[in-house]
């Protein structure tokens, strides 16, 4: 088995420029790189099974998480639980890169969440 990176891990793009890898794609176990240029964000959404960690590697990022926002630094993570609505976004001028780690993997477990369904 050999090493795993961003320059040999399976990639794909997503919303606004925005970048992953697959670093480990198990149907248990889920670890994948992103990177979100400024400006960018992903839907809001949930998962029904996914438990997920998202851990910034670099800049700035903001996790929306059940209706309130939470600013994650490099160095800092914070716990999706399932079912919890969530949303990624990257508010700062600079490049966000973080690793998101999902178990069960959260492909094909997302459900949309509009804020209406957030903010009570």
């Amino acid at each position: 088995m050999a090493a795993v990176s961003t320059s040999n891990a399976e990639h794909y793009t997503w919303g606004q420029a925005s970048d992953g890898w697959h670093l480990l794609a198990a149907d248990d176990l889920s670890v994948i790189e992103e990177r979100m240029p400024p400006g960018a964000f992903e839907q809001r959404h949930r998962h029904v099974h996914s438990r997920q960690f998202f851990y910034v590697l670099e800049g700035e990022a903001t996790l929306e998480l059940d209706g309130t926002s939470h600013r994650l630094h490099r160095g800092e993570g914070l716990h999706v639980a399932p079912g919890s609505a969530h949303q990624m976004r990257n508010e700062s001028n600079g490049e966000v890169r973080f690793v998101v780690i999902s178990a069960p993997k959260s492909h094909g477990d997302r459900v949309a969440a509009p804020l209406e369904t957030v903010i009570a």
